[in-house]
């Protein structure tokens, strides 16, 4: 299947992606601001400079998008072409999630991992609250 985009168009989609402040973020970031919750964001101290980190309750909380992070919804989905760059591109972005979490972990801090696709639609609401919380368990 041949992109729709030529290869100067989807070069400059690709760089317009974001790595900070995606909607999701700013999604659950007002939503646990409304709730009281106080938090830093993108701590260059921590690794991976987690999403959102509510120092209170030493936990970290990372949004993945569902594509670049390889989660078991429609979302995300490996594309069917140009297998050989996308599975070892999504796999190693796992293995560096894998990694951070387990290093913040072991510095004391909770980790709760929160899916873009859980952000949207009917079940934002749910999931904030889950996050409410697990967070300040």
């Amino acid at each position: 299947m041949a992109d729709v985009f030529n290869p100067e168009k989807r070069s400059a989609v690709m760089r317009a992606i974001k790595a900070k402040d995606t909607k999701p973020e700013i999604v659950l970031r007002s939503a646990l601001h409304r709730l009281g919750f106080r938090f830093r964001v993108h701590d260059s101290t921590l690794a991976g400079k987690p999403d959102i980190v509510l120092p209170k309750y030493r936990t970290l909380i990372q949004v993945r998008g569902c594509f670049w992070h390889g989660h078991s919804c429609v979302d995300g989905h490996l594309p069917k072409s140009r297998i050989d760059y996308w599975h070892p591109k999504i796999r190693n972005n796992q293995l560096r999630d894998q990694r951070t979490d387990l290093q913040n972990r072991r510095l004391g801090w909770s980790v709760l991992v929160v899916w873009e696709c859980n952000l949207s639609g009917k079940r934002a609401s749910r999931e904030v609250s889950r996050v409410a919380i697990l967070a300040s368990a």
